[in-house]
């Protein structure tokens, strides 16, 4: 799930590890948008087309 948080940042939340963080990062690869976690995780996201509105769920896979 992708959501501003308190701060106005961009945070990425992985249910399966209750995990939130900040993303600190955006590139883009060749599968689709890459977000850089604080915790250094890679996820990667295919199906995400810009502008996307927040909140959003979507499937990511980590690098």
């Amino acid at each position: 799930m992708l959501r501003k948080n308190a701060a106005g940042q961009l945070s990425a939340y992985v249910p399966k590890k209750d995990l939130e963080e900040d993303v600190v990062e955006e590139k883009m690869g060749e599968e689709g948008k890459i977000f850089v976690l604080a915790n250094g995780w890679e996820l990667t996201f295919p199906k995400l087309e810009e502008p996307f509105d927040l909140p959003l769920t979507a499937e990511a896979k980590k690098l």
